[in-house]
């Protein structure tokens, strides 16, 4: 008897673990991937990604403060880079040397700069928000703090950042040189309605650097 044997072609499937991910129209340096609800936001590309090293979670998208969720785990180590590399920032460093230059005028496009008399001032009971934070005084060779600020929503020209937009401040001395450590706000919100994490390409960069290294090291 003759016996035939017929090959049978498997269907394709795509693997288990691959999943489409997007990037979010607010941030393109964000990717979306799908997750249980809605998606994982995260900086790394690795596919699946690590709930661990993300942003947070949104039950849709376009990502709204309704639907997001910030990952406990993220600012910390946010922090941790900008404690490392803030002062480093060239768009900081700018606002050093505006600080320190004739008049002292405060730089608006990254956050404010102010003086110690003005921080002084701004904690016994004016907020130093964007509504009311103006600037001006500047530092007058006194030395005083610059703000690290979101991107997202820039103040306008001699005003400070809103507190929800301002990731910590630096001390600086007269000459525009910092001299301090970097301090966390304690007010910074990743997501509002002006958009997600808008940082600078330098410190973007080390944060996606020291996510993958501890992607590594997990």
């Amino acid at each position: 008897m003759l016996l035939t044997r017929s090959l049978v072609r498997p269907a394709w499937r795509l693997p288990s673990t691959c999943r489409h991910v997007s990037t979010l129209s607010q941030n393109s340096h964000i990717k979306a991937f799908p997750a249980t609800v809605g998606h994982l936001l995260t900086y790394l590309d690795t596919n699946p990604p690590n709930p661990k090293l993300a942003i947070g979670t949104t039950t849709e998208l376009p990502v709204t403060p309704r639907s997001f969720s910030a990952n406990p785990d993220f600012v910390p180590i946010l922090n941790e880079v900008l404690s490392k590399h803030a002062a480093q920032d060239p768009g900081l460093k700018a606002q050093a040397q505006a600080f320190a230059s004739p008049g002292g005028m405060t730089f608006g496009a990254g956050g404010g700069a102010f003086s110690q008399q003005r921080r002084r001032a701004t904690k016994s009971g004016d907020s130093g928000s964007g509504a009311s934070g103006q600037g001006g005084a500047g530092g007058g060779g006194v030395g005083g703090h610059v703000h690290l600020s979101d991107l997202r929503n820039p103040p306008d020209y001699g005003r400070i950042a809103w507190p929800e937009d301002i990731l910590g401040s630096i001390e600086v001395n007269g000459h525009g040189e910092v001299v301090g450590e970097f301090e966390p706000s304690g007010t910074y919100r990743i997501l509002t309605n002006e958009g997600m994490l808008g940082l600078s390409d330098f410190l973007r960069g080390k944060l996606i650097e020291h996510l993958q290294a501890k992607e590594k090291s997990s």
